[in-house]
């Protein structure tokens, strides 16, 4: 799969969909009626915007909260940090994404493979321990110090081996942050992202040490989610001020490690895929979270769902690849 270019990406048009408010919800030209249908359908999903050059085309939330106001975005908090981690750099905060990661924290050496892992193997879930998310997330947010918990897990993989999804790994991340900003990662989320873009990101979860959890329980309102898509899809600027940079985000989209579960490729916290035969970048979210962009198409969109039930690629998840599907293909069609 080729890296997926913005600088390939030319706006030639301003949107060509108008939104139409109906009752409180918001529903576009007749094309999008199919669509409406089958979200409302699905009765897990409570939210969906669609936004195209920076325009909304599309926003209902069919269940739930109102869409200004913040919801449990669940992992997409990943690509948030992913993100942050990019500002980071971009702001020599952080050297870069080969820097050691226990060096940075403050850790002794292990005298093991884990002393070799780096900013790089955190963004791609390539650490090598053994996962901290499903069965063992329990444990793991028990524990009375989740770094040094998701730290000791037993390597299971070479560092810079297989894909293993763990939510221990962004949380050794967030800390590795908060460490070399001197800030939590609340307020570093607050300042660099959700100030440019005039986005509300209230505290979450917390560690026993007070640090924020990274990777998980951001909360964010599905109308930030996608202002987000639309800031990555200009480039990493909003109103000409530059949040982070297209290096950043071009970077963070060239495929370096491969999902088990979705068969989708995986860069610096964004899956990658296609929907409609047009390349998209992804993050997921338990329950059904997602924030998608489709670049050649300047397309953001936001889907927030029942954050407490599962979304399996045999079920809800699925669906909403459907749903996904067929969004692509009514705009590639107006």
């Amino acid at each position: 799969m080729p890296k997926i270019s913005l600088q390939k990406i030319l706006i030639t048009s301003t949107a060509i969909l108008t939104m139409a408010l109906t009752n409180g919800a918001a529903l576009a030209q007749p094309d999008f009626e199919h669509i409406a249908d089958e979200a409302k359908r699905l009765d897990q999903l409570q939210s969906l915007v669609i936004n195209q050059n920076g325009e909304q085309v599309f926003a209902n939330a069919f269940r739930g909260q109102a869409l200004d106001a913040p919801v449990n975005i669940k992992s997409v908090s990943k690509t948030i940090v992913a993100l942050l981690t990019g500002i980071a750099i971009d702001r020599d905060i952080i050297e870069g994404t080969d820097q050691r990661v226990l060096p940075l924290l403050g850790k002794s050496a292990f005298g093991d493979a884990r002393d070799k892992l780096t900013i790089k193997h955190l963004l791609t879930m390539q650490t090598g321990l053994a996962s901290t998310s499903g069965k063992n997330y329990g444990a793991w947010v028990n524990s009375d110090n989740w770094v040094d918990y998701a730290l000791s897990r037993p390597l299971v993989d070479n560092v810079g081996g297989s894909f293993i999804y763990s939510t221990g790994g962004w949380h050794i991340l967030g800390a590795a942050l908060t460490k070399a900003s001197g800030h939590s990662l609340h307020r570093l989320a607050q300042d660099w992202l959700g100030n440019p873009l005039n986005i509300v990101i209230p505290p979450w979860t917390t560690d026993p040490q007070g640090r924020y959890m990274g990777g998980n329980q951001m909360a964010m309102s599905p109308l930030g989610l996608a202002r987000i898509g639309d800031m990555v899809l200009n480039g990493g600027t909003i109103n000409g001020q530059e949040v982070v940079s297209q290096n950043w985000i071009e970077t963070s989209w060239e495929p370096r490690g491969l999902s088990p579960f979705s068969n989708d490729l995986y860069g610096y916290g964004w899956f990658l895929t296609e929907y409609a035969g047009q390349k998209a970048a992804y993050a997921r979210g338990y329950g059904g979270q997602m924030l998608v962009v489709v670049p050649e198409l300047q397309l953001s969109i936001v889907i927030t769902s029942d954050p407490t039930l599962p979304a399996r690629s045999d079920g809800h998840f699925g669906n909403l690849e459907q749903l996904l599907e067929g969004i692509v293909e009514t705009i590639e069609s107006s």
